[in-house]
């Protein structure tokens, strides 16, 4: 089981939701491309996103301060 530790992928992010719409996004364009090239794998496309968010392969964009308000 792939465990997640929420708290070490929220370090250094302002914002849970930036990070949940980064994740979710990056994970539909993983399923897309599967789907694209015929790619069958057992590995979750969310788990892959999250990986890469860890592993600093992806950044997630953040709005600025007066953006939130």
């Amino acid at each position: 089981m792939h465990k997640v530790n929420v708290d070490e992928l929220f370090e250094g992010k302002q914002s849970k939701y930036a990070l949940v719409v980064g994740v979710s996004k990056r994970a539909r364009e993983i399923t897309q491309k599967f789907e694209e090239e015929g790619t069958v794998t057992e590995d979750k496309p969310v788990l892959l996103a999250i990986d890469e968010i860890k592993n600093h392969d992806l950044n997630i964009l953040e709005p600025d301060e007066d953006e939130l308000g």
